[in-house]
């Protein structure tokens, strides 16, 4: 017997997918041959699409003792603090990814240091992440998504002006880190 498909809250009630890319017809949700859970299937070439979970890139970047923050500029969250993140683009790695997010949203120049935190946000289908990284001098220079980029010690972080659930888990993990002067790599998931 087969096994029922497992899905996300946000999947269950919201199908993103209404007309096929390839041909432009409808499409329906069945579950195609070979699989287990319901994909958007043309009705006319049969083509099958995919929804998959968004790549979200960033970096916890610091120069001496002080950590990078970003204040937002745009939605959602605009005013609040955040670690430089976005998006990641087709043709780029995930640390391309966070050096360009952190160029574009701080106009701070990094060196990474390595993968620092992967979290899980399964009901709104995105996977955040995070790299330590150096900055190379303390300049910065904000894009337009940004309203002021800012280097803070662990006592000045604006704890309850942070967007993200994501950023206050990484930041959190990161001081611990840092005090015991051990850095691992973080698998968090966030209900």
């Amino acid at each position: 017997m087969p096994r029922p498909p497992v899905h996300c809250a946000t999947m269950l009630n919201e199908r993103t997918i209404r007309y096929c890319r390839a041909c432009g017809a409808a499409v329906h949700y069945v579950v195609p041959e070979d699989d287990n859970r319901p994909r958007a299937t043309c009705t006319v070439c049969a083509t099958v699409h995919y929804e998959n979970p968004l790549n979200v890139v960033g970096t916890v970047c610091t120069w001496e003792d002080r950590v990078l923050l970003c204040r937002r500029n745009i939605e959602p969250r605009r005013g609040l603090w955040t670690l430089p993140a976005g998006f990641m683009e087709l043709g780029e790695t995930t640390a391309q990814g966070a050096l360009r997010e952190t160029e574009e949203e701080a106009g701070a120049l990094v060196t990474l240091d390595g993968l620092f935190a992967v979290l899980n946000l399964a009901q709104v289908g995105q996977v955040h992440l995070f790299y330590r990284g150096q900055m190379q001098s303390p300049q910065l220079n904000p894009g337009p998504e940004t309203q002021e980029a800012r280097l803070f010690r662990e006592d000045e972080i604006p704890w309850d002006e942070l967007a993200f659930r994501t950023v206050q888990h990484t930041l959190r993990r990161y001081f611990a880190d840092r005090h015991t002067g051990q850095f691992g790599v973080h698998t968090i998931d966030i209900e």
